[in-house]
């Protein structure tokens, strides 16, 4: 069967008003009828002007942006999804600065909106199974390019760079998330609460995977060091394609993600990879995409929060 493929010009005839977009979002969120998001009654919902209902229940107005990544925005919910369009097509991801010509919003506003949906894009994803590739990367400017002060001088390869750990089930879903550190305690645990018991691991010959076998998995290894990188079955090529592209989209078109931000854009690219797959018509990309915007909410004033500086 043909899958359906919806260029831009489709998606706008589609949506080409805030209402038709809202009329969409409700069918999404509510297909049995308008719910109240704070006491999830679904009597006494009466219509109010501008898309706003108000609970006879809880005497609460609310809207379909209500308990949503959409909540407060003034961006209208049109432009959200062509955004949202955006997002799960372009392969590498879209900068802030084009996605503000495209949908006609400022760049800060698009920046936003961007980090909104990335966070909408967070989700847990049943546990892995079958054959399961591991393999870590490591995200941030080289040492030796960085200017004095950002320098930490303690030496070169993952020196100041930010680590990524990733897990891909074979011919399956791809789950990936910043770690702490690399050490055999922290991947350890992602790998129990990520992975079923009894799936085979393929990782490369770091002895932070050593431990990984026994009882609990059947752990098998490349190893990378002496040139090997496939024995009967055995590799990691599909995180490392994973990996390729993560790193081609920060490079070419982000240019640049800070630690502090770093987890959203990984969110961004696995949900491409699982939800958003190229094998999926375009709508049905767009309603996991809806779906995953529910109970999510992210507030400039959280994004721009200043973390701790780290004592190194």
């Amino acid at each position: 069967m043909k899958v359906q493929v919806l260029s831009l010009r489709e998606v706008y005839a589609r949506f080409p008003e805030a209402e038709h977009a809202r009329a969409y979002l409700e069918a999404r969120r509510w297909p049995g009828g308008t719910i109240c998001p704070s006491c999830n009654s679904g009597e006494r919902i009466t219509p109010r002007a501008g898309g706003y209902y108000r609970c006879g229940a809880c005497v609460e107005d609310f809207t379909v942006r209500t308990g949503t990544v959409f909540e407060r925005s003034h961006v209208p919910l049109n432009k959200w999804l062509y955004a949202m369009y955006f997002l799960v097509t372009a392969r590498k991801g879209i900068s802030s600065l084009q996605l503000s010509k495209e949908i006609g919003i400022t760049q800060k506003s698009a920046w936003f909106l961007l980090q909104r949906l990335r966070e909408a894009c967070g989700a847990d994803l049943e546990q892995l199974q079958g054959i399961v590739e591991v393999d870590e990367a490591y995200i941030g400017g080289k040492e030796k390019s960085k200017h004095e002060f950002k320098k930490r001088n303690a030496g070169r390869g993952s020196v100041g760079k930010t680590a990524v750990l990733g897990m891909r089930e074979r011919g399956g879903r791809t789950i990936a998330k910043v770690i702490p550190a690399t050490d055999a305690a922290t991947i350890g645990n992602a790998v129990y609460k990520h992975v079923k018991v009894g799936s085979r691991l393929n990782t490369d010959e770091a002895s932070a995977y050593v431990h990984l076998g026994g009882i609990f998995f059947d752990h098998k290894a490349v190893n990378h060091r002496d040139g090997e990188y496939v024995r009967k079955g055995v590799h990691t090529n599909g995180i490392e394609s994973v990996w390729a592209v993560l790193k081609r989209g920060l490079h070419g078109v982000y240019h640049h993600a800070s630690p502090k931000h770093l987890n959203r854009y990984v969110q961004e690219f696995t949900f491409r990879l699982n939800q958003g797959n190229v094998s999926r018509s375009t709508m049905d990309r767009l309603d996991s995409f809806v779906g995953g915007t529910i109970g999510k909410r992210l507030t400039y004033k959280d994004l721009i929060r200043e973390e701790p500086k780290d004592p190194a």
